[in-house]
């Protein structure tokens, strides 16, 4: 049998590869001039999930910077829409048409001004609760009834304070202790909830 011969018995003995069948999208703004801003923690907790899943988001499909993974038996869609914050929906409805996959399979990330640095919140459905990018995925998937981790970024400092500005300022050294716990649990919480576990990440994490 030859090197070639043998090589392609290797190829057709490999296990096909199964369709996504769940995505998780983090919301944020792309570009330097927005990293590590309070209205990116979508973003990065995206990014911590892949880094604990091994995989880059690099690949750009369907207006984001995705990757794919296993989660439990399911083959997971990774995204960072690029399409700025309120326009969040695009990017997801386009990946939830490509693979049909049903709204209760798309799991979205999220900042919350309403919230202490570092609280989670996770529940299977909702309103928007004001957040632009929420509200364009609302939109597009022309439903609430899709599971959500919020990450608290801090109330404004006071009420005067614009809300452009707060949400695109960045984390105080001390606060950004408080968060990355917030992004790890985050990361977890998707992982149980990929898996069916949405209870338990709730009465876990929230």
């Amino acid at each position: 049998m030859s090197i070639f011969d043998i090589f392609k018995k290797i190829e057709s003995e490999k296990k096909p590869q199964q369709p996504v069948d769940f995505i998780i999208a983090g919301l944020g703004n792309p570009g330097t001039k927005y990293e590590d801003t309070r209205h990116n923690s979508g973003f990065m907790a995206v990014e911590v999930l892949a880094e604990k899943l091994g995989v880059q988001l690099k690949k750009l499909r369907f207006k984001s910077l995705t990757a794919e993974a296993d989660i439990g038996g399911h083959r997971c869609l990774l995204m960072k829409p690029t399409t700025f914050m309120n326009n969040s929906g695009d990017a997801i409805e386009e990946a939830a048409h490509f693979y049909k996959i049903p709204p209760e399979n798309t799991l979205v990330i999220y900042d919350d001004i309403t919230l202490d640095v570092g609280r989670l919140r996770i529940r299977g459905k909702g309103s928007d609760g004001g957040h632009n990018g929420m509200k364009s995925v609302i939109l597009r998937l022309n439903t609430d009834a899709f599971p959500r981790i919020r990450i608290g970024v801090g109330k404004k400092p006071h009420p005067d304070y614009d809300l452009a500005d707060w949400v695109l300022s960045r984390f105080t050294k001390a606060e950004g202790e408080l968060l990355m716990p917030a992004l790890t649990g985050a990361a977890q919480a998707a992982e149980l909830i990929v898996q069916g576990k949405l209870n338990e990440a709730m009465n876990k994490f929230n």
